[in-house]
């Protein structure tokens, strides 16, 4: 009877920089570079975490350096609007608006008009920010600022 031998494996492992997994765990590296950012507690294992990673992409490729990933910016979701549909709320806020109105009456309007009264601060803010931001791209295309100085005010562009 003869002794079966150990020829090696079937498929060896090849490494290949220009392989689809690198550009996946490239993503996974800013992912969770992102996820350090936000999370201060577990900061420890996300690190170990990204060091793995970057452990896996140095075997497809050596020369590949990890300092050049951008780290990737989570966003906090707000608990009243969908994603896109802010710059919609604020425009149906200033349609009904006698006047030029600020940003955070805009807001205010906005959270009145969805039932919302006992909202905390912060995420008042980061939607008022929000609001800002969309205004702010939308402008000349629908809405225009009125006036300069601060507090901004803002009214739908006329025809």
């Amino acid at each position: 009877m003869a002794v079966p031998t150990f020829r090696g494996m079937p498929h060896a492992f090849k490494a290949d920089p220009n392989h689809p997994a690198v550009a996946y765990l490239v993503r996974l590296h800013a992912d969770l570079g992102g996820r350090i950012l936000e999370n201060r507690k577990e900061a420890k294992r996300l690190a170990e975490s990204m060091k793995h990673v970057e452990a896996v992409i140095r075997l497809f490729d050596p020369a590949y350096d990890t300092r050049r990933i951008a780290v990737r910016r989570r966003y906090k979701s707000n608990p009243w609007f969908k994603r896109g549909t802010v710059l919609r709320h604020a425009l149906d806020v200033l349609r009904t608006a006698e006047g030029p109105l600020t940003v955070r009456e805009i807001t205010d309007r906005m959270l009145k008009a969805k039932g919302v009264t006992n909202a905390k601060s912060e995420a008042v803010n980061d939607l008022c920010n929000g609001v800002r931001i969309s205004l702010r791209k939308y402008e000349g295309k629908g809405v225009v600022a009125v006036g300069e100085g601060a507090p901004g005010r803002w009214e739908l562009a006329t025809r």
